[in-house]
């Protein structure tokens, strides 16, 4: 899918289209994600949709919760809402910037 390390970078406009493609994956990644924290706020913590729009877009967002969580099924959701937000942060960035940068590590400084 990707060069090795013997053939030189991609075209530019190879790199934005796959740029693109990795793009448009991490953006439907992070709205799913919204959509189960959503979901899960409003199902197991039973807050209204903008107060669960809300607190998952904190949480998924690296902020933190906004509302006081009541039962002990919403603070175990939001913990592992949370854990989860950590890695979908993490693999977003991966899928975004990662192949082009480590890619780059493998040039000599005359390829570049």
């Amino acid at each position: 899918m990707f060069e090795s390390r013997n053939e030189p970078l991609a075209a530019r406009h190879v790199f934005l289209w796959r740029f693109l493609r990795y793009f448009a994956s991490a953006v439907a990644l992070v709205g799913i994600s919204l959509g189960a924290g959503i979901l899960g706020y409003h199902y197991i913590a039973g807050m209204e949709w903008i107060d669960s729009v809300l607190n998952a877009s904190m949480i998924l967002g690296g902020m933190g919760p906004v509302d006081p969580l009541k039962t002990e099924g919403a603070k175990l959701f939001a913990s592992a809402y949370a854990l989860f937000s950590g890695l979908v942060a993490v693999t977003v960035m991966g899928m975004v910037l990662a192949h082009r940068a480590l890619h780059l590590f493998h040039l000599d400084g005359d390829d570049i």
